[in-house]
């Protein structure tokens, strides 16, 4: 048995996440993530080449406009650990838990935070230790698709009312950084939280006993539903518009569309920050888009997850059965 002060998993001695407390933002200009220093910035030809392919039903990649780059997932030995990457875009996240006191104005909830932190390894644009622009955008975005829709039921993590919940956290880290960053963070993170298993935890005479997995087996949280964001960039006074826009394609945007929605078409958010402005017959029409980019990488992901979940339990009915040899 583990103490009630022991993280799940254990983290490792040297981190390389910052924690950080909740966002107080409003919502950030787009039009300033061209300003971070270090980035190589667009010049006049290829913008223009850009802007001309796409009026002709053209990309640099060959893709259509309604297409997403391909989606390679992997994961850990750790439950919760994933590795995504979208076209170049690569990230890592790592969800963990630990037992802890919850708020006193929600004796009933435990915690689930999001820490995103970009450092000089995804691009020489972001330097380490210094946030910008683009990291309050996409935590911003990521924390009202995920927490604020309760796709991770918090009332399932409480333990003792008012004295011990679980806190999960989710630990994204950016490996390459190739454009649309807040969609493939967000599949990754819903990945995790899916994947990820917590220790059992039960009350004995007002004492919080937490079983290690070698006592007891590891309960898949609670998630309420499935919600994804897709960015729809549009170009040409907005008679272009495309999903998952690489680096480039993304500094030639003239406007930037979010919508974030579930499998079953619930829409629970929805942004237009900045730029050219859109019709909004054509909000409706790409929210038709969005929802059947969700349900065709949430289609992939279960199956992904699926084969590896089997995997795992097979070679667990293979150590138990060596154990009871032994024995």
């Amino acid at each position: 048995m583990r103490p009630v002060t022991a993280k799940w998993p254990r983290p490792p001695k040297k981190s390389t996440f910052d924690p950080r407390g909740a966002l107080a933002l409003g919502s950030p200009s787009l039009a300033l993530f061209g300003k971070m220093s270090k980035e190589a910035q667009l010049s006049v030809a290829e913008r223009d080449f850009i802007l001309e392919a796409l009026r002709e039903n053209v990309r640099l990649d060959g893709r259509g406009p309604d297409q997403f780059r391909p989606l390679n997932l992997s994961f850990g030995d750790e439950y919760g650990h994933v590795k995504l990457q979208v076209g170049k875009t690569s990230i890592v996240v790592r969800i963990s838990a630990e037992v802890t006191k919850p708020r006193d104005d929600r004796p009933f909830d435990g915690l689930f935070n999001i820490n995103l932190e970009l450092s000089a390894m995804g691009s020489p644009a972001w330097e380490n230790g210094r946030s910008n622009d683009l990291e309050a955008y996409v935590t911003h975005v990521l924390d009202s698709v995920i927490r604020r829709s309760n796709a991770l039921d918090t009332e399932s993590l409480c333990i003792l009312k008012g004295v011990s919940c679980w806190s999960i956290r989710a630990d994204v880290h950016i490996l390459d950084y190739d454009g649309n960053l807040t969609d493939a963070a967000c599949i990754a993170i819903m990945t995790g939280l899916r994947h990820f298993r917590r220790p059992d935890a039960v009350v004995r005479d007002g004492q919080v006993i937490v079983y290690g997995v070698e006592d007891r087996v590891p309960v898949a949280l609670n998630i309420t539903h499935n919600p994804l964001s897709v960015t729809f960039n549009a170009f040409n006074e907005g008679n272009n518009i495309i999903v998952d826009a690489t680096r480039k394609e993304e500094q030639a945007s003239e406007g930037e569309l979010v919508i974030g929605i579930n499998n079953g078409g619930d829409v629970c958010f929805l942004s237009k920050f900045s730029g050219a402005p859109l019709d909004a017959m054509e909000v409706v029409t790409k929210s038709d888009v969005a929802l059947e980019k969700v349900k065709e990488i949430n289609a992939k992901v279960d199956k992904i997850m699926q084969v590896d979940l089997a995997r795992r339990a097979k070679l667990g009915m293979a150590d138990e059965s060596r154990a009871e040899n032994d024995r």
